[in-house]
């Protein structure tokens, strides 16, 4: 399922891991998507409508598209689905490297949108929860803005955040929190949804060092970092400002609670947040989310993520 990092780069890692300064070790753009990460075609962990595809099938079907300056991963937006079969068509992609402190910075155009749709940009470890997990991008239903969360074992809580967005619970731990971890709501409008799309959307840049873990958006169009805009060889997180989301490791240790993750985009449906019905007909969306996800192929239509570039530094 996963590759190790060489030698070298886990060397790398330990150095750059005590300065804000990091040197790329991975890009990906267009076709390198499809070498450097795996189609997984699994039974959705989180109950979704969703039938996740194959490499093969979603080259056939056109839910991936490359070009050499886009990655498209999207839906199925034209079939009227059985209740009893499977869910709809979508794309799960997943890393084959797997990286432990390090920055990600995706350059994203466009993320999918609609009632039903659950679009998240992730990193886990194999042996979850144990391995934790980080969620970078992730909401339901257009609704409000970007999710940034932690999932682990017990013994991770996070106190003294230095960020500009809103903390939705302190306990980490998936057992006592329902799997809810413990999030921080952006304030940006446009860092999620509708508004993301129509304002051409944006950079997220995630850090995960021994201090814990930072979320950063920029929209597209706003005083963005240079290394970040650029995918320079290098970045400084120092130079970033505040982020939106911190997770300092103040009272959770990282190196118990986070191990080599893969990274993770994909479209689910419904499902354990999405599908719940208070949610999506609190988000304004009609009827159960299942019966909306089968009946209205259509809605869909906006239901991609268009990738620039995703660049990895350790």
């Amino acid at each position: 399922m996963f590759s190790a990092r060489p030698f070298l780069a886990f060397a790398a890692l330990t150095t750059s891991a005590l300065a804000a300064t990091y040197s790329q070790v991975d890009s990906y753009v267009g076709s390198q998507f499809l070498s450097g990460f795996q189609h997984m075609a699994i039974a959705d962990p989180t109950d979704g409508r969703v039938n996740y595809v194959d490499q093969a099938t979603a080259l056939q079907k056109n839910l991936t598209f490359t070009s050499d300056s886009t990655l498209i991963i999207r839906a199925d937006d034209t079939t009227v689905l059985d209740a009893s079969g499977p869910g709809r068509d979508s794309v799960r992609l997943m890393s084959n490297n797997v990286y432990e402190n390090h920055v990600t910075v995706w350059n994203i155009r466009h993320m999918p949108q609609g009632c039903g749709t659950w679009p998240a940009v992730w990193e886990f470890g194999q042996d979850w929860p144990n391995q934790g997990e980080i969620d970078i991008l992730e909401g339901v239903n257009d609704q409000g803005t970007d999710q940034a969360t932690l999932h682990t074992t017990a013994g991770c809580t996070v106190t003294g955040a230095q960020q500009t967005g809103s903390a939705v619970g302190t306990d980490c731990d998936v057992y006592t929190t329902g799997n809810s971890g413990c999030s921080t709501l952006s304030s940006q409008a446009t860092s999620y949804g509708p508004t993301f799309n129509a304002n051409g959307g944006g950079f997220y840049a995630m850090e995960r060092s021994n201090s814990g873990v930072k979320v950063w958006f920029w929209p597209r169009g706003s005083a963005i970092p240079s290394d970040v805009a650029n995918g320079a060889t290098s970045v400084d997180t120092d130079n970033w400002g505040t982020p939106f989301a911190d997770f300092p490791s103040t009272t959770c240790d990282m190196a118990s609670h986070f191990g080599p993750h893969n990274l993770v985009i994909n479209l689910t449906f419904c499902g354990d947040w999405a599908g719940i019905a208070s949610i999506f007909n609190g988000d304004g969306c009609p009827g159960d989310c299942a019966t909306y996800v089968n009946q209205n192929p259509g809605a869909f239509t906006n239901a991609y993520f268009d990738v620039a570039w995703l660049k990895i530094y350790e």
